[in-house]
């Protein structure tokens, strides 16, 4: 109700929800953000109501690359469950921040190049082997995940993993801690911000692996009007953010202010 809500205080504004034939022409859209994914897209938890913009690397991309274009872009923040479901209906043009899976891949519209790449870790206690871990490293163990993430498919079909999911990557560290499980599958940027934030985790949970390393996309809408121009709009202006230089600058700055490892 409380998007809903938000959509008709955007229709009264005269600021249009669904793209035309011709997005790139259009005054506003609109996509769907994750809440609750720092540093890349999260909610400020001090905001109260429906429709409160998220923060972090991609909405400042997106914005900066539909900009390059002429396109204006608005965010609505809702949890990453609920934004892909929005991004199947004619809601929202779009969510970020996806990863392509086989069982995702046909759903979706996916535009060229992908915004960024992030590592999938393991992380875990402090081990002797220096090693580092693998996906069969896993298979007999307990594994924490976050619900409704979008995880390789390799590692959701392998049975021989146990997959505990918990509604945020916070509640999964609190899992390792309580010793509910024994490793806790997290992108490495994201997990180790939340480490260290935490001060019973530093120390106990460290980097012990990889997963695989990810890029991440808008999946726009294929029931929203002119999706299709919208996404294709977005590649072009992300692609002269590459080659003007003005991408790496701001990765540059985003990963100098995260203190990225």
């Amino acid at each position: 109700m409380l998007l809903k809500a938000f959509v008709a205080l955007l229709l009264l504004l005269g600021m249009p929800i669904k793209g035309t034939a011709e997005p790139a022409a259009a005054t506003t859209i609109v996509l769907a953000g994750e809440d609750d994914w720092p540093p890349y897209s999260f909610a400020d938890k001090r905001s109260l109501g429906a429709g409160h913009e998220p923060t972090g690397f991609s909405p400042r991309l997106i914005r900066a690359a539909f900009a390059s274009q002429g396109v204006n872009v608005r965010f609505i923040s809702v949890p990453f469950s609920r934004c892909m479901r929005l991004a199947l209906t004619d809601q929202v043009a779009g969510c970020f921040n996806a990863s392509i899976t086989n069982e995702n891949r046909n759903d979706y519209i996916w535009h060229s190049p992908p915004m960024f790449k992030e590592e999938l870790s393991i992380f875990g206690a402090p081990g002797n082997d220096a090693t580092p871990l693998t996906l069969a490293d896993l298979r007999g163990k307990n594994v924490a995940i976050t619900n409704g993430y979008t995880y390789p498919s390799a590692f959701v079909n392998d049975s021989r993993i146990s997959k505990f999911p918990a509604n945020s990557d916070d509640n999964l560290i609190q899992m390792f801690l309580s010793r509910r499980v024994d490793y806790v599958v997290m992108n490495r940027t994201p997990g180790w911000l939340r480490i260290d934030a935490t001060d019973a985790a530093r120390g106990r949970l460290v980097h012990r692996g990889a997963l695989s390393v990810d890029e991440f996309w808008i999946a726009f809408s294929k029931k929203y009007p002119g999706a299709q121009q919208a996404s294709d709009t977005f590649g072009k202006g992300l692609t002269q953010m590459r080659n003007n230089g003005s991408y790496q600058a701001m990765l540059n700055e985003f990963r100098k202010q995260v203190k990225f490892r």
